[in-house]
């Protein structure tokens, strides 16, 4: 026969031990709810519900792909070529000779690629050596040609060289303007023949100085037997040197002339 009422056993409370154990799985339920509310995923980015905390946190890197590359790489080239051996029919192998055509041809295609990058990288720094080079000539008078030079107070002289295909006794030098018109005119011995130095003091034909501007050399002779027009090349002050491109190379810039290449350059005189 028991002793314990069944009532008293329903509404008896529960000893402190048992209290425990039957709390703790319910405060573990409670702690993990909390941590898995607390710290939430999405993606690749972790959030901790703290928008304050959130805010300070390192960005983390982004989980879209970047684009892929349009360019064929050697990686992709093998890829392809182990796809296609494992595909190939087993009646019909792909001919050795085939495939190491196919190889070679890749292999050809990617030295040239890079040949091509070598080239340009050449071209940058002969252009770079070049412009260091051509920046000596800076307070040099170099000779170029064109029959136009310029003529200020600082440097009121401007000299030339006339071409001659052969000995000519009078060579008639004429100075214009920028207009065209005439300044001077003048004669000088050309029986030496070949390139004949020419020179303008920079006066006009009343003897005093002309204006500071550009002003041409025209120079005419009688070859065999007729008047003709003489090629003339004339001196300019470099004042600057540009970088210019690997096409054009370094550029002098003239005294008021402009700019010119400087394998244009005929000849070098000192200043």
């Amino acid at each position: 026969m028991s002793l314990i009422n069944p009532l008293n056993s329903a509404g008896a409370q529960p000893l402190a031990g048992q209290t425990q154990n039957s709390v703790a799985p319910a405060q573990q339920a409670s702690a993990s709810s909390a941590q898995t509310a607390t710290t939430q995923s999405t993606g690749q980015t972790s959030t901790t519900g703290n928008p304050f905390l959130d805010s300070i946190r390192l960005p983390e890197e982004s989980s879209i792909p970047e684009p892929n590359s349009q360019e064929l790489t050697q990686e992709d080239f093998f890829s392809l070529l182990s796809q296609q051996l494992s595909m190939q029919d087993p009646f019909k192998p792909v001919d050795n000779d085939q495939m190491i055509s196919q190889m070679a041809s890749f292999s050809t295609v990617d030295g040239i690629k890079n040949l091509n990058d070598e080239i340009v990288n050449l071209n940058s720094v002969m252009t770079s050596s070049q412009a260091l080079q051509a920046s000596g000539l800076v307070g040099q008078k170099v000779l170029i040609p064109s029959d136009t030079g310029h003529v200020s107070a600082e440097d009121p002289t401007l000299n030339g060289i006339i071409s001659t295909p052969e000995a000519i006794d009078t060579i008639t030098v004429r100075i214009e303007d920028d207009k065209g018109q005439l300044v001077k005119s003048y004669t000088i011995d050309g029986s030496a023949g070949g390139n004949v130095d020419v020179s303008w003091d920079g006066l006009g034909a009343n003897g005093e100085p002309v204006v500071a501007g550009n002003y041409a050399i025209k120079a005419s002779g009688r070859v065999d037997g007729m008047t003709e027009e003489l090629p003339v090349s004339t001196y300019a002050h470099v004042t600057s040197v540009s970088l210019g491109t690997a096409s054009t190379g370094a550029i002098l810039n003239l005294r008021g002339v402009g700019g010119i290449k400087i394998g244009d350059v005929l000849a070098v005189s000192e200043s």
